[in-house]
């Protein structure tokens, strides 16, 4: 009987053991742990505070022009027992000029005030401790942000609006406005344990790909054209027009589009005559005067000599593009190489976790080298992580060809994190090349593929469908073979321009017109000279400044020329980490009254609503967007216990030891050991 007992507790002691080894390791594991998205089950259950807190968000959007002014509601309700800290990522345009938010519960409204970021946050954590009802709004990336509402009680709802403003730029005579939906799931390697506050929303939960979006997404849009409009559609949403004139319409979601936030909002639209809004737009203000400057390009002029040019392909097989959007990559792909001259040559780097190439150099075009690669890309599959940055590295560093000019097409949904190194590595070895990139998916980190065109001296596409391959490698073949206008030059007669942004005009390979803003002093008059060159000849055109009449929607243009002028700081200041610069752009928003990477929103109700303080952060589970595989967030894997698990599991262990020593090891008691 001893020998029994002993071997039975042995047993337990045994098992405890190894779970504490087992704890110890995963605790060990998890501090060598990077950043990563991670998928949330949702339960119902209204005693929990793990139910959503996101109840709904809709957006009204009033587009005079070529100005659109955006006004976001987020509602939030606390359906659960506890008090929460609700936490939502969400993402923005890459044009917006944030400018304004509010926070209200019942009939009490309060406007945000635009503080230094962490002395936002520092106020923010204060009144969540005080039990204040708080909200606080920051940018994580210029098209990612982060809104915290503190000390949500149990019933309560609370409301946020969001203003901000962006241009509506044409390309190729179309207008296209872009409302961004949801965060696709970024790829990090940054270890958990160090990540700055700035990279940990990286780590957000996900829903898995069946479940529905938890929340009511809804957006109208009211467009004044000031010409007549010839075509007006949404490739992203089923949508009800109703037109007032011929140049004005409301445009609104079909019924039972109403939980469609996973996938962005595209509107699309054309003028008569294939016109396109140019000229100049001034503002006078209180203090200072601002511009804007549009100006409508030549047409294209067809080159006949065109130099041979080498092609580096860089293509995203990762996790995140499994399904639909390798697919529609496979189409563009084949479109692209197919579209090729017989004195080009290309290569192929297929990148995830790690990379293939086609060939160790570049390949002269010929029937069989195209069809090698057609059959390589088709046999792509997806899957693993998304190493963007050493397969820039591995692409730029590959032999150049003699007597060829570079270019570089990046082929990704973007969902990375590394976007700013990217940007930097690009500056400092591009030499004579160009960057093209060609974002794929419903809801494509724009911020990075547009940055990387930007910083490539090239042009970003996005691509929602496969039905836009084709037409996407056609406009890829014109901006190769025939740019628009070159070196171009701004110049200013009579008009006292200054605060010019940005500072210098680059080569224009799309049909958009010359964008510039700009500050003035004095008289609106003058002339301004726009020239460059386009194909073999001289291009010249002359705008006159005329005195404005101020319209309601040029009242904006501070907040742009601001906003323009942040994101030209910003690209320097990751290339060359410089105090001032980051001084300058606080002081910029401070300023402005606009969110920047430095300076943040914060509301703070004064009335105490939760007098301990103690609340439970919740986090907002975001839907997986339209067409991407769950292998963006790792696939479907088994789900390891929480930490806090390991150790309720090893007091259990330790109760249910001291129960065996009470019942059977006690003094008195028959354990073999007395009597």
């Amino acid at each position: 009987m001893y020998k029994q007992k002993c071997s039975w507790v042995g047993l337990i002691m045994a098992g405890l053991v190894s779970l504490l080894l087992t704890s110890g390791n995963v605790l060990a594991a998890s501090a060598d742990k990077t950043l990563s998205p991670y998928f949330k089950v949702i339960s119902e259950n209204p005693n929990g505070a793990e139910v959503l807190p996101l109840q709904r968000t809709n957006a009204e959007v009033d587009i005079s022009g070529v100005i659109a002014d955006v006004r976001i509601t987020q509602v939030y309700r606390n359906r659960g027992t506890q008090p929460i800290e609700a936490i939502y990522v969400f993402p923005g345009s890459t044009r917006a000029a944030v400018y304004g938010m509010t926070m209200t519960i019942g009939e009490r409204v309060i406007t945000a005030k635009i503080k230094e970021r962490q002395t936002a946050k520092a106020e923010y954590r204060k009144a969540k401790q005080q039990g204040k009802r708080a909200s606080l709004l920051e940018q994580q990336r210029p098209n990612v942000f982060q809104m915290n509402v503190a000390n949500v009680m149990p019933g309560d709802t609370v409301v946020v609006n969001l203003s901000y403003t962006e241009l509506v730029v044409p390309e190729d005579g179309v207008y296209e406005f872009v409302y961004p939906t949801v965060v696709g799931p970024r790829y990090s390697e940054t270890p958990a344990v160090s990540a700055p506050d700035t990279e940990r929303w990286i780590a957000n939960p996900f829903l898995r790909k069946a479940s529905p979006v938890p929340y009511g997404f809804d957006i109208n849009v009211v467009l004044a054209t000031g010409v007549p409009i010839q075509a007006l559609s949404s490739p992203s949403h089923r949508v009800d027009i109703e037109y007032s004139e011929q140049n004005a319409a409301r445009i609104k979601l079909k019924q039972g589009e109403t939980h469609t936030g996973e996938r962005d909002y595209i509107l699309r639209y054309r003028l008569q005559g294939e016109e396109i809004a140019s000229g100049l737009l001034l503002h006078r203000g209180d203090k200072e005067n601002y511009f804007l400057l549009m100006s409508q390009p030549p047409k294209r002029v067809s080159v006949q000599q065109i130099p041979p040019r080498e092609y580096i392909f860089v293509v995203d097989v990762s996790g995140s593009m499994h399904g639909f959007p390798l697919d529609t990559s496979k189409v563009l792909m084949k479109r692209l190489l197919s579209g090729l001259r017989a004195e080009d040559s290309f290569n192929i780097l297929f990148f995830s976790g790690g990379s293939q190439v086609l060939a160790e150099s570049s390949l002269m075009v010929s029937p069989e080298n195209i069809q090698h690669a057609i059959t390589m890309m088709e046999n792509q599959k997806g899957g693993g992580g998304t190493r963007l940055l050493p397969a820039l590295k591995q692409a730029m560093s590959m032999p150049t060809l003699d007597g060829t000019a570079r270019s570089f097409v990046v082929v990704s949904d973007g969902y990375v994190s590394v976007e700013t190194d990217a940007f930097e590595y690009i500056r400092e070895n591009l030499n004579q090349a160009n960057f093209f990139s060609f974002g794929i998916g419903s809801s494509v980190n724009r911020f990075l593929m547009e940055g990387l065109a930007r910083a490539g001296r090239g042009e970003p596409t996005i691509i929602t469908s496969p039905s836009e391959a084709a037409a996407a490698a056609e406009r890829f073949r014109r901006y190769i073979e025939s740019p628009v206008l070159t070196g171009i030059e701004i110049d200013f007669d009579g008009f006292d321009a200054y605060d010019i942004e940005p500072n210098s005009t680059p080569d224009l390979f799309a049909e958009r017109p010359v964008v510039m803003f700009g500050k003035w002093r004095g008289d609106a008059d003058g002339q301004i000279k726009i020239s460059g060159y386009q194909g073999d000849g001289r291009y010249v055109k002359t705008l006159d400044v005329v005195e404005p009449e101020n319209g309601e929607s040029a009242q904006a243009l501070r907040y742009l020329w601001a906003r323009q002028r942040i994101a030209d700081l910003g690209d320097f200041e990751k290339l060359n980490p410089d105090s001032e610069r980051r001084a300058e752009i606080a002081s910029l928003g401070l300023t402005y009254n606009l969110l920047t990477a430095y300076t943040s929103f914060i509301a703070v109700d004064e009335v105490i609503a939760n007098p301990d303080g103690q609340s439970r952060s919740v986090k907002q589970a975001l839907p997986l967007p339209k067409g991407v595989s769950e292998l963006a967030v790792g696939g479907v894997v088994a789900t390891a216990p929480e930490p806090e698990m390991y150790g309720l599991l090893a007091v259990l262990g330790l109760v249910l030891l001291w129960h065996v020593w009470r019942s059977h090891w006690r003094p008195g008691h028959d354990s073999g050991l007395v009597g």
